[in-house]
């Protein structure tokens, strides 16, 4: 691994012994942790998801907190660590003593889908490889049990999902089950680069393949027949959860009315910028026609998934090659970014990171809807930004990177999505700034993801904690229907998507407000720093990457302080 613009070697302290013992911990108690760090040893396991392991998990927490109990930071490397540690694994032992961690379940971020989705990290490469694929696929239905383990016990407490992410994880479930779901179609599909694979490694694959789909029968049926007759009706989740879920996006603490009336100022200033745009694009149209026009553009058009998937990756490469070395440090190691189509159809785009040799690259992954295989350049343009560079991968690959200077457990696990996301946002923005967005449909793309991540700041504060409409949109306290029509009226997304992004805005309270909310914090901070005499972007840039991603109170302490 090349070490080019790497941070100058500090030596290890105790704070990062700590913090590195806890990444190893944690390691060892997850090993979809491991596969998705490059770290081999554990290819064919899961972690313990009964209730069992749930507490080991907790203990790991409460036991690096003590261990951190009367060290002193030899250096603001180590202030950080310790600022952050302190506040993640504070905040997550707060969120286990309300039992709510036995009780995940929503549409795309919780057991359910993360024991399928690791299959997507494992290599395929070699015979090897399937023979760990086939392991872990017969350790289906160990997790899957310990899951159901966790779900009963949370149910006799009284904690369940909403009626709706219950249904539609039932949906989720049972077309992984399926003879032509994702584990048939994987095992079917299995070869190596030199050709089908061996008998015996074929059967143990078909074989693995057959007991995770029977497993994921027994957890549809569960969720069928035990967890569904008692799911409540009801999808806000009420001030208390949502203001802990809130702080656990961000690493951060805010009024969250304020915040909802300030979502509702901030898409009203993107709308009126929308409707600046639409007259550059045509003078009078309005923001709808001025859409239909660049729709309608066959230059602006991608037809299928291929195209879809080249256009991304040309995108991608040129802009790491205009930003490296002008406007960011992007070592040689950190120029691949892979650009996928994801094995799924449950909407979304997202990014996952390196492994920790870089053997395995970054990627940016778009899972596209079933029936959809068209798609347009300008409203996508800023989502590669988002995702790609100078967003995620670069925020994520660059924290991995600087091993002479962050411990593991700050390269590799410490993940905050007000920072991460909020960052991706400010990212789209600086493109904007750097003059990336010049051309009316791009900007008008950019504007977009813009509203909608307003847009969702104002629908997820509004529904979770039963607030009044805003005038414009309607009357009354909100409702999931009332909510529909507002996000179908400000984001502009295709209906199986918008289907998809409506669940999860109600099955995963607080987290897509940390997007925008994210950004404004991070805004703010640039903004005071530009007030001081001296400030340099590209060493703003370079300072804040090289913290890592970290809870945003943290952040603010160690760029401000």
């Amino acid at each position: 691994m090349t070490t080019e613009s790497a941070a100058p070697s500090r030596p290890r302290t105790a704070i990062d012994a700590v913090a590195d013992a806890y990444t190893d911990t944690l390691v060892a108690l997850d090993p979809s942790l491991a596969t998705t760090l490059g770290i081999p040893g554990h290819d064919t396991e899961f972690q313990d998801f009964s209730p069992a392991g749930i507490v080991e998990f907790a203990a790991a927490a409460r036991e690096t907190l003590a261990a951190l109990d009367g060290l002193e930071p030899v250096d603001d490397v180590d202030a950080v660590t310790l600022d952050a540690m302190r506040e993640r694994l504070g905040l997550e032992l707060e969120f286990h003593d309300t039992g709510w961690d036995l009780a995940e379940l929503n549409n795309i971020e919780s057991p359910a889908q993360n024991i399928r989705s690791i299959f997507d990290l494992m290599p395929t490469d070699t015979e090897e490889h399937w023979a760990n694929i086939a392991g872990r696929m017969h350790s289906v239905p160990g997790a899957i049990s310990g899951y159901i383990e966790s779900l009963r016990a949370a149910k006799e407490a009284g904690r369940v999902s909403a009626v709706r992410q219950v249904s539609i994880v039932i949906e989720q479930t049972t077309k992984y089950a399926a003879a032509d779901g994702f584990f048939a179609k994987l095992a079917a599909g299995a070869k190596t680069a030199d050709g089908p694979l061996p008998a015996a490694v074929q059967e143990r694959l078909d074989a693995g393949a057959a007991a995770a789909r029977n497993a994921y029968s027994g957890l549809a049926a569960f969720l069928r027949d035990e967890l569904l007759p008692v799911a409540p009706a009801k999808d806000a989740v009420g001030r208390e959860r949502y203001a802990l879920a809130s702080r656990g996006f961000l690493g951060a603490e805010v009024d969250l009315e304020e915040t909802y009336v300030w979502g509702i100022g901030e898409l009203e200033r993107i709308i009126a910028a929308q409707e600046a745009v639409a007259g550059e694009i045509r003078p009078g149209s309005s923001v709808a026609e001025a859409k239909r026009i660049l729709n309608s553009d066959p230059d602006r058009q991608l037809k299928g998934t291929e195209a879809l998937k080249a256009w991304m990756q040309e995108l991608s490469d040129r802009a790491i090659s205009d930003l490296a070395g002008v406007h960011f440090d992007i070592p040689d190691v950190m120029k691949t970014l892979e650009c996928l189509i994801a094995p799924t159809d449950e909407g979304g785009i997202y990014y996952t990171g390196p492994s920790d040799d870089f053997s395995r690259p970054g990627r940016m992954w778009w899972s596209v809807p079933a029936g959809e295989d068209t798609f347009t350049t300008w409203a996508e343009t800023t989502t590669v930004f988002h995702e790609g560079v100078p967003g995620h991968h670069l925020q994520i690959a660059t924290a991995v990177y600087r091993r002479e200077l962050l411990n593991s457990w700050r390269r590799n696990v410490c993940w905050t999505s007000g920072h991460g996301e909020g960052w991706a946002l400010y990212a789209e923005k600086l493109m904007e700034e750097l003059g990336y967005l010049k051309d009316p449909g791009d900007h008008m793309g950019m504007l977009d993801m813009q509203r909608m991540r307003a847009a969702r700041v104002v629908f997820d504060i509004g529904i979770h904690l039963e607030l009044e409409m805003p005038a414009r949109w309607g009357s009354g306290s909100w409702t999931p229907e009332k909510g529909y029509g507002f996000l179908k009226q400000n984001l502009d997304i295709s209906e199986g998507q918008l289907q998809f992004e409506f669940a999860r805005y109600l099955g995963w309270p607080g987290q897509a407000p940390s997007y925008k909310v994210g950004q404004r914090l991070w805004e703010q901070i640039r903004a005071e720093l530009e007030a001081r005499p001296g400030f340099d972007l590209k060493a703003f840039h370079t300072k804040a990457l090289d913290i890592g991603s970290v809870g945003l109170d943290t952040l603010k302490r160690a760029m401000l302080g």
